[in-house]
């Protein structure tokens, strides 16, 4: 311990941080560089690190403790005579230093020498039933898999672009959904049953299914939590208007960066195979003492993959293999060719409804959406247009003209005169009914409700929907309410009423009924500077806290019986170095046995410059 401590009280205090957070030590019960070394030794911390090292280097490791304190030549030699299937110096030499900026080991030139405490642990794993030197070293990995078959391979691919279609289009549903009602996250996570409902009906997909796609969604920033709600996100109002190629790009980009490092280069290592049990397999060989941590990392992801279409049953796509090596590009131009092909034009019927012949492009979809309700999401999407779906749009700040003029664009069967005559009407009929602020510089205070119209100001008055506005009637013309001004539009919106928001000046406004949200990813602080800052102060620096730490050095010496060499500065100036096994510290002053003149010294602390173990 007391060589650990005495190295980390060397670092700086950016290698410092990073150790501390390689090894995920937890900050309390931590005041000192001993304390720290007494951490990092300990038993659970050290088998909490081995698991999560791969077979080689766990390999070079035991084999560093097994031998003691071997050169790096010898370490290469005993792993090649043990059968080991890397025996390269340069990637043995990487494995060192890797275990070396662990602390689980102190690598001096060319000599590797395991702290005590590392080889106890690993000395005890074949009586907890895992892996010894031998076969650490010497079991070789299982057989590769073997590739699919030219008909699973084809069936996998297709399997693939149909998933990677269904997902985005859910999505795509889901922020839809979404800007028009967000869904509220429930205080111990997850959405509650009545929101899973409607957005599962609105996606199309089973419950199940609900909550993975909206972290799909969330892990590409497309919604965001906001006040306890999930709402549609700038990127994903954005992404709507994308095609479906580069919707499925951002999703598959996203999964990759969330993707873990070693899960992601164990599956990059076997592109167009199957995940399943073989798979599995082949984890537990490569981190035997990993348990099922990582089983578990690569299910999750592994489930993710299969929504999204980076796998098939289990097996890498074509596209998913690219995605996996980092190429989204490769990938994206892969799954373009595999999606059915989008459609610019619809069919407009007499009898208001307006059918696609295939998959719309994204912003015609887009475009639609906002002045007619859909009613079938399949390949071929139909829509249908109402009084009251015109009205939403006029709200938006559309008008009669550009969705006429939009709708004889795409339509391959001209404008029929049902359909003119609907977003006409509305049109003429929308702003009848008038909602402002009776205060404008109180835009949350009360508000009004005005129309010429008496007979649709009454029906308004005595509609039961808006008890809870607490409409009162101050003349034939107008109305007041308790409410903002926005509950009491999008309210009479709902309704179906021909209502406009107006401003102070009585022209009409556009109010957006949810506020786009933007992802925040709050930046946790960071343990580790505080931590160090603390084992600083501790510390004192080289003058204040001298007398401490050579105590607390000593200490140690005494409680492990270790041998020390205490460089003592004597009253001519002078530095003799003495080889010491202490006895006891008290009072200012130290008694050790000199090993080389064997007999007994009583020492200042004061005089002490240095205690370092002995070599």
């Amino acid at each position: 311990m007391l060589t650990l401590a005495s190295r980390l009280r060397a670092l700086n205090d950016a290698a410092l941080r990073r150790t501390i957070a390689l090894r995920s030590i937890p900050p309390h019960g931590i005041h000192d560089f001993f304390d720290l070394a007494e951490a990092l030794l300990d038993p659970a911390a050290i088998q909490s690190t081995l698991t999560h090292l791969d077979r080689s280097t766990l390999a070079v490791l035991a084999v560093a403790a097994d031998l003691g304190a071997p050169t790096l030549g010898e370490l290469v030699e005993r792993l090649a005579d043990l059968g080991h299937d890397t025996v390269d110096a340069a990637d043995i030499s990487a494995r060192v230093d890797r275990l070396d900026e662990l602390m689980l080991l102190v690598r001096t030139d060319d000599t590797v020498s395991p702290f005590p405490a590392v080889a106890a642990r690993l000395r005890a794993w074949p009586e907890e039933g895992l892996p010894g030197v031998a076969d650490l070293a010497g079991v070789s990995a299982p057989s590769p898999l073997a590739p699919l078959s030219a008909t699973d391979g084809r069936f996998t691919e297709r399997l693939a672009a149909e998933r990677a279609f269904a997902a985005v289009s859910a999505i795509a549903e889901l922020l839809t959904e979404l800007s028009l009602e967000p869904a509220r996250e429930l205080s111990r996570g997850g959405l509650g049953l009545p929101d899973t409902k409607r957005l599962s009906m609105a996606m199309g997909v089973d419950l199940e299914a609900v909550a993975p796609l909206v972290g799909i969604a969330a892990r590409a920033d497309l919604v965001a939590l906001g006040a306890g709600y999930w709402s549609e996100s700038q990127a994903g109002s954005a992404w709507l208007v994308e095609g479906a190629p580069a919707r499925w790009g951002v999703l598959a980009s996203s999964w990759l960066a969330a993707l873990p490092a070693d899960v992601r280069e164990i599956l990059a290592q076997r592109p167009g195979v199957a995940w399943g049990d073989a798979l599995h397999r082949f984890v537990a060989w490569l981190h035997p003492a990993g348990g099922s941590w990582m089983d578990e990392r690569i299910a999750d992801f592994a489930r993710d993959a299969e929504l999204i279409g980076i796998t098939a049953r289990q097996s890498t796509s074509a596209a998913g293999a690219s995605v996996l090596l980092g190429d989204i590009d490769a990938a994206v131009a892969t799954i373009a060719g595999s999606l059915p092909a989008e459609v610019g034009a619809v069919y407009l019927q007499h009898d208001l409804s307006i059918v696609a012949p295939g998959p719309l492009s994204a912003s015609i979809d887009a475009r639609l959406r906002t002045f007619a309700d859909v009613e079938s999401r399949e390949l071929a999407s139909s829509y249908r247009l109402s009084g009251a779906s015109v009205n939403r749009a006029l709200a938006i700040g559309d008008d009669a003209e550009s969705i006429l003029s939009f709708l004889a664009t795409i339509s391959l069967t001209g404008v029929p005169q049902p359909v003119e005559y609907l977003i006409r009407d509305a049109a003429d009929r929308y702003g009848r009914v008038r909602v402002g602020s009776v205060d404008p510089l109180n835009p949350a205070g009360p508000s009004y409700v005005r129309s010429d119209d008496s007979a649709v100001l009454g029906a308004i008055a005595v509609d039961q929907t808006f008890t809870a506005l607490a409409l009162i009637s101050l003349s034939p013309t107008k109305l007041t309410s308790a409410q903002p001004a926005d509950t009491v539009f999008w309210a009479l919106t709902d309704a179906r009423y021909p209502v406009a928001a107006e401003n102070a000046a009585g022209e009409v406004v556009h109010p957006r009924r949810h506020r786009v949200m933007h992802p925040i990813r709050p930046e946790a602080p960071d343990p580790t500077i505080a931590l160090v800052e603390k084992l600083r102060a501790t510390d004192g620096g080289e003058a204040k806290a001298a007398h401490a730490w050579l105590a607390r050095q000593l200490d140690s010496a005494i409680k492990h019986r270790q041998t020390v060499l205490v460089s003592v500065k004597m009253p001519d100036g002078e530095v003799v170095d003495y080889l010491l096994e202490p006895a006891s510290v008290g009072g200012g002053r130290f008694r050790a046995r000199d090993r080389h003149a064997d007999i007994e010294r009583t020492l200042p602390l004061s005089s002490v410059v240095s205690i370092v173990p002995a070599p």
